[in-house]
C-alpha cells in the first residue's frame, strides 16, 4: 500500500504550551484513519499541521507524496478539508458556495454544474438549491460543507469533528455518503470524532493524548485487546469497596459512583460470592462486552 499521508516527529509550540509533542504518523492510499482523543489532545492541530494550514515548529509531514512545507499550493490541490466551523459563505446560496468551490480549484463551470447538482439531489438541498446558506438548518449546513470539501474529488479528505451537534439521522446520511465516495473513488480520509461509534468502520485508530500517540492499531483489535468483558459496579461509596473488589478483578476505573473492571480471568461463581459478601454496600452488577468507547477511556485513564 503506498503512503498517502507521513508525518515525522511533528512538533506545535504555542509559546510554552506544546500542542503536538512529536506525532509520528503512515496512512495508506484508501485507508480510513481515525484520530481520538479528548478534548485538548491535539487532534485539530494535527490536521492543521498536515492540511498545511499550520506551519510546525518542528518535523516534517507530507501529503500525497508532498512536503506540506516545501510545497503547500500543491497539497492544498490534492485535499478536502471540513472543519468543526463552517467554512461556508453565509450569504451566498447553495449554488453558489459551491461555485465558489469550484472556481477555487480551477473546474470548468461545466463539470462544477454536473457535480455540484449531483451532490445538491445526493443531500435532498434541492428545494435550497438557491436559498441562502443561512437559512439552512444545522444539518443541511453540515452536508454541503461536506459537498463543499468533497467537489473537487480530492485524493485526501480531513473530517475535523464532521456531524458534531447533528442528530442520528443526519449523522447517518453524512456517514453513507462518505462511504459510498470512498467505494467509488478510493479516497483517504482522516478522521477526528467525538462520537467513538462512528470510528468503529475505521481501518485504523490512533489515540491521541498530550501531544502524543500512545494507542494505535485495528478498532476491533484494541476492544479485543482491553479484554472480553467490563464487570461495572456501581456503590454509595465506592472508595470503602474499591481494595476489596480490585483483590479479585484488578484494577477499577473510577466515575462518579461506578467502579469499572475489565477482568482477564472473569469467574462469574467468585464475582457473584464476593458482591454478596459485600451485602448492601453493592447497589449494582453489569457485565457486557467491551466496545471502542471503553478502549478510549482506559487509554486515558491510564
Amino acid at each position: 500500500m503506498s503512503v498517502a499521508i507521513h508525518a515525522q516527529n511533528l512538533v506545535k509550540r504555542y509559546g510554552d504550551f506544546t500542542a503536538v509533542a512529536g506525532l509520528d504518523l503512515e496512512i495508506g492510499r484508501g485507508e480510513f484513519f481515525g484520530l481520538l482523543g479528548p478534548n485538548g489532545a491535539g487532534k485539530s492541530t494535527s490536521i492543521h499541521m498536515l492540511s498545511s494550514l499550520v506551519q510546525p515548529t518542528a518535523g516534517r509531514a507530507e501529503v500525497c507524496g508532498i512536503d506540506t512545507q516545501a510545497d503547500p499550493v500543491a497539497v492544498r490541490q490534492r485535499i478536502g478539508l471540513v472543519f468543526q466551523d463552517s467554512a461556508l459563505d453565509r450569504q451566498l446560496s447553495v449554488w453558489e458556495n459551491l461555485r465558489f468551490s469550484g472556481l477555487l480549484y480551477d473546474l470548468p463551470l461545466a463539470e462544477t454544474q454536473a457535480r455540484a447538482d449531483h451532490l445538491i439531489r445526493l443531500f435532498g438541498l434541492e428545494e435550497k438549491r438557491d436559498k441562502p446558506v443561512g437559512s439552512l438548518s444545522g444539518g443541511q449546513r453540515r452536508a454541503l460543507d461536506i459537498a463543499r470539501g468533497v467537489l473537487h474529488r480530492p485524493e485526501v479528505l480531513f473530517l475535523d469533528e464532521p456531524t458534531i451537534g447533528l442528530d442520528l439521522p443526519s449523522r447517518r446520511r453524512i456517514w453513507r455518503f462518505i462511504a459510498q465516495l470512498r467505494a467509488e473513488t478510493g479516497m483517504t480520509v482522516l478522521l477526528t470524532t467525538h462520537y467513538l461509534e462512528e470510528a468503529t468502520d475505521c481501518d485504523r485508530v490512533a489515540f491521541i493524548r498530550g501531544g502524543r500517540i500512545v494507542l494505535q492499531g485495528a478498532p476491533s483489535q484494541l476492544v479485543s485487546d482491553l479484554g472480553s468483558e467490563i464487570v461495572e459496579i456501581s456503590a454509595d461509596h465506592p472508595g470503602n469497596v474499591r481494595d476489596e473488589l480490585e483483590t479479585v478483578l484488578g484494577p477499577a476505573r473510577v466515575e462518579f459512583e461506578t467502579l469499572s473492571f475489565r477482568p482477564r480471568r472473569h469467574d462469574p461463581a467468585a464475582l457473584a460470592a464476593l458482591t454478596e459478601s459485600l451485602g448492601a454496600q453493592i447497589r449494582s452488577v453489569v457485565v457486557r462486552r467491551p466496545n471502542l468507547n471503553d478502549v478510549f477511556l482506559w487509554v486515558n485513564q491510564s
